[in-house]
């Protein structure tokens, strides 16, 4: 695999976070949402290279928190690593921005999400009942709250 670079995308990435989207997401973010966020000077969306765009992060900032919304990691490239990367770009944003906790939402089905967040040190805070759509074949599904102070290392 050619050399990983992470960075923090601009408009021109728009084309290639949009096919990654396509190609990775059951629910792929609609095109104006994500040049949305590529433009707002209240989100960070960061990229994952390696002879393309291979993953994506995007985090937006509160007024004292910092808020994962996405992550996403090519499903070629899925099982080696590579969100957890992309997890401590984001915590390294948040902590630039003076966060003072990095929030998100997961389904509760999604064990190898869970795990990761888990290993970066989040903790289930709550949880919002039915609050996701129904994937195919199933019922509307339960967030879980997750949060992770980020004053200390």
């Amino acid at each position: 695999m050619p050399e990983r670079r992470l960075r923090r995308l601009t408009g021109a990435d728009l084309a290639a976070l949009v096919a990654l989207e396509r190609a990775g997401q059951a629910r792929p973010w609609p095109t104006a949402r994500l040049e949305a966020a590529l433009a707002s000077a209240e989100h960070a969306v960061l990229g994952l290279e390696a002879g393309g765009l291979i993953g994506h992060a995007v985090v937006a900032r509160q007024p004292f928190d910092a808020e994962l919304e996405a992550i996403l990691v090519a499903p070629a490239h899925r099982g080696g690593g590579l969100a957890a990367q992309l997890l401590c770009g984001v915590i390294a944003q948040a902590r630039g921005w003076g966060s003072e906790r990095l929030l998100l939402e997961v389904r509760a089905s999604n064990a190898p999400a869970i795990a990761l967040y888990r290993r970066a040190g989040l903790v289930e805070d709550g949880r919002r009942h039915g609050y996701y759509p129904p994937l195919a074949g199933t019922r509307r599904e339960d967030a879980l709250l997750m949060s992770r102070p980020l004053g200390g290392a």
